[in-house]
């Protein structure tokens, strides 16, 4: 914590909680973000950690009388061994707050023992001004300034609703039923709307009533008990009696909104977890509508006077914050938050009341299109798939709970057997859905009878049937005529929704040549969708941040042969952007990065720190292994791919898969590993995997992989998961072995592979890595990885001839990626296994498989 204390002298307290206690120290000029600030710190007396959310005035005559606020919260994380660092008057920690981010230092002067300076480590927070920052509380938003003069905005609040006129009636947060927005396809541009951010989080309504508070999410659930974090937020919001509208989310350490953190802290039970992680994974509430204050009801003023007044009544930053909005193009926001990462936007007409339901005054514009479903029943599994084949789902659909197809993507096989224990004890005899309304059906119910659609249906021979208990998201294409889900992806789990919420809401179409009017707004309550004609693009709602690179040390070594520099290396990438950002976008990228070449030391990077600029996309993805989120970089610009190369990056490892699709590989991969093999065995081995392919109708691409083997890809279109991709690699690399048995093998220790060249297929698993195209490898010569045409690959190739210095005039001579359809191609893969199982031998008695 950190107090900002008016006393005798204004001043900052610095508390650390040690051994069960608050150590302190007083700041007089308070943090600086500029390490040449060195700011004096003097050990004072240490403080119950009961006293670290204290704000108030102190007495007159009393020890430090004056007023105290809460000017900053959050976790500190030694970097050293704290006790020990204590005792020898150096302490290196990481401030995790509000307002103080990044490593710091206490250093003890050695004139006495109560002295310290408190400096700013450099590191991506710094800021050579030293860094303007808010003053307020970041539990009450008041400064002490107000505090000590007793200023409070609630009475501005109240003048302001008698003002306008506010009727006197009680709002309650226990009752409120809260405004839902319509879907909507596309963004648009015009006057009398402003669009909001749409958080991955909770919808929260939040009241206070003098000492009580209530946390109640749209399901209906009391989320009190689970966020005191929140609950103590909204009790020192300086006013008596509210209920504002929000959103509830975890903050990953980008800023950005985790829902899987969220659904884990709402998961805990036991206070000790809560405690703990209200510090480790605190949650914010971004209010966005005022509804109720003292005995006024806002929910019929125009919604920008209600998020005025409740603007005034919040902290800018803290647990509990205003959500800020935005006037003007919602295009281009849209464009802005999708490179983000975010969900998307939400438009609402400035002038529009606060009515329960759904309402075309308020629209909910997806980066992606994405549903809440019913799980309604399962499909046995296959092969070595784990306790469930794909989840059968169903929404309501005019009230009628309707067949809305099957997902099979996104979940593990651990996910899977839990999924397995949770549903068997909800087994019912029958389908609890009526089945599939199809496109421009007259009627809700199905022509055909139960026992009709379900043996006419793919896939539902044998299916197990479960009430409609268990909601998820399903992210997914589009609506097919027969009225079932195209490529649908399980996103995650809606435990904070009930089933009769899934009630399919047809995304409203942008009406020809819409994007934006003229002219007066239409009223709430109009079915008609915004937008008739366009009119000229106004500025965008913020500016984009400045993407500046610093560049560092372009003059340093790396490949000490050949004296190639960062420069080099830098001056490589940036000219082969234009051939390898197709294969980045979108896409997870780790890193190995060499700070001092490849004769230095190196390390493998996965997580995203959190100094990186805020115009560097990343993206969380759960780790099974880890049982996290990481953070992974995905580059989808030339100033990111320049940014990661300034950090030391080599080479670039991807993921076959893309952010949004993450379950459906976009190629299959056979990585063809000579080791102590020749050479031309991998061109004897490519060029039969060519042939085949073309034989069995599957387009295939090949790249050397900057070492001595080659990458044949096949592209899959995301047609198919993770597993079916294995699948094929698998087969392939058993008919290779099958014909060429003498120079290829599938064994995967070395020392059992003799001089045959490995084909390794399991390349094609969740999470596996291949080095990018026209990446650059850390070894001898600076080689690439280089796409090549197939008529190149002959006994006269040799991988080594593609560097940093030949790679790029190849480029430029040949103007065309020989690879570059593996990213856009849609092959009939079902054909293609058909064709290629024809081709297995049945098994010999007694061979091993």
């Amino acid at each position: 914590m950190v107090h900002k204390h008016a006393a005798r002298q204004l001043h900052y307290d610095l508390r650390l909680e040690m051994d069960g206690v608050l150590r302190s120290w007083a700041v007089p000029k308070g943090p600086s973000y500029d390490p040449r600030d060195k700011r004096l710190a003097v050990l004072v007396e240490d403080h119950p950690v009961e006293y670290g959310d204290f704000e108030g005035l102190i007495p007159e005559g009393n020890y430090g009388a004056g007023a105290v606020i809460l000017w900053d919260r959050g976790e500190w994380v030694p970097l050293s061994d704290p006790v020990e660092g204590l005792a020898r008057g150096k302490l290196l920690f990481e401030l995790r707050g509000y307002k103080l981010r990044g490593a710091w230092t206490l250093v003890k002067l050695k004139k006495g023992q109560k002295e310290w300076l408190l400096i700013k480590e450099r590191d991506g927070y710094v800021r050579e001004d030293g860094g303007e920052l808010p003053q307020e509380s970041v539990l009450s938003g008041l400064t002490v300034e107000a505090l000590k003069a007793g200023a409070s905005p609630a009475s501005r609040v109240r003048a302001e609703l008698e003002r306008l006129g506010a009727p006197r009636r009680m709002v309650s947060a226990q009752a409120v039923e809260p405004m839902l927005a319509e879907p909507r396809e596309a963004a648009f541009a015009k006057p009398g709307w402003i669009f909001e951010l749409k958080l991955d989080g909770y919808r929260l309504i939040a009241g206070r009533d003098g000492p009580e508070v209530t946390l109640r999410s749209r399901s209906g659930a009391h989320l009190t008990a689970g966020f005191p974090e929140i609950v103590r937020a909204v009790r020192a919001i300086p006013a008596e009696r509210f209920v504002l509208d929000g959103e509830l989310v975890v903050l990953d350490r980008a800023g950005r909104p985790s829902f899987q953190s969220l659904q884990k802290r709402a998961r805990l039970s036991r206070s000790l977890d809560v405690r703990l992680a209200s510090i480790e994974q605190p949650a914010t509430l971004f209010g966005f509508d005022l509804l109720g204050f003292e005995d006024f009801d806002l929910r019929g003023l125009p919604l920008l006077e209600r998020k005025r007044l409740l603007r005034m009544l919040l902290p800018p930053l803290g647990p509990v914050r205003f959500l800020e909005h935005f006037e003007g193009d919602g295009e281009r926001l849209l464009s802005e938050v999708g490179r983000l990462g975010l969900e998307g936007i939400i438009a609402k007409r400035a002038d529009s009341p606060y009515r329960a339901g759904r309402s075309p005054a308020w629209l909910k514009i997806r980066t992606e299109k994405s549903a809440e479903f019913v799980v309604v029943g399962f499909t046995q599994p296959r092969g070595s798939r784990g306790a469930i084949g794909a989840l059968h789902l169903a929404d309501y659909l005019e009230g009628t709970l309707t067949y809305a197809g099957r997902v099979g993507s996104g979940l593990s096989d651990r996910a899977l057997r839990e999924l397995r224990a949770r549903l068997e004890p909800e087994r019912v005899e029958r389908p609890p859905c009526e089945g599939p309304r199809p496109a421009g059906s007259p009627d809700r119910r199905p022509a055909r009878s139960e026992e009709d659609w379900t043996r006419a249906l793919p896939g539902l021979r044998g299916s197990t049937w479960v009430r409609p208990v268990l909601v998820c998201e399903v992210r997914f294409k589009e609506w097919t005529e027969d009225g079932l889900l195209r490529q649908p992806v399980l996103a995650r789990w809606r435990d904070d929704k009930r089933p009769e919420e899934c009630v399919r809401q047809e995304a409203s179409a942008p009406a020809p040549g819409s994007g934006g009017t003229g002219g007066e707004p239409g009223r709430a309550g109009e079915a008609e969708p915004p937008g008739a004609r366009r009119r000229a693009p106004p500025q965008p709602p913020a500016r984009p941040p400045e993407r500046t690179i610093p560049f560092t040390n372009l003059n340093k070594i790396f490949w000490p042969d050949e004296g190639y520099t960062k420069g080099d290396l830098v001056a490589y990438y940036r000219g082969i952007a234009p051939w390898l950002l197709p294969y980045l976008e979108r896409r997870p990228l780790v890193l190995t990065r060499f700070p001092d070449g490849i004769r230095g030391k190196s390390f493998y990077q996965k997580d995203a720190p959190d100094f990186v600029p805020d115009w560097i996309r990343t993206v969380a993805i759960w780790s099974e292994d880890t049982q996290r989120e990481i953070r992974y970089f995905v580059c989808d610009n030339l100033e990111t791919l320049l940014y990661l190369v300034n950090l030391g990056t080599i080479p670039l490892h991807l993921w076959s898969s893309r952010v949004g699709s993450l379950e459906q590989p976009d190629w299959c991969v056979l990585d063809l590993d000579p080791k102590d093999a020749p050479f031309r065995d991998v061109v004897t081995i490519a060029r039969f995997l060519h042939e085949l392919c073309e034989d069995v109708g599957l387009p295939s691409f090949v790249k050397t992989t900057g070492k001595t083997g080659l990458h044949l890809m096949i592209p899959l279109g995301g047609q198919c998961t993770y597993e079916q991709s294995r699948t094929l690699g698998e087969l392939l690399a058993r008919l290779v072995v099958g014909q060429l048995g003498d120079i290829a093998t599938i064994t995967r220790p070395i020392a059992r592979r003799g001089a045959k060249v490995y084909l390794d297929y399991l390349q094609n698993r969740r999470g596996q890595l291949i080095v990018a195209p026209f990446s650059v490898r850390p070894l001898p010569g600076a080689p690439v990885s280089m796409p090549l045409a197939w008529k190149e690959v002959n006994a006269r190739l040799d991988p080594g001839r593609y560097t940093i210095r030949t790679a790029l005039p190849r480029m430029r001579r040949l103007g065309a990626d020989p690879m570059a359809d593996v990213l856009r191609e849609e092959p009939d893969l079902v054909g293609a296994l058909g064709r290629l199982a024809a081709r297995v031998p049945a098994p010999r008695r007694g061979a091993s498989p």
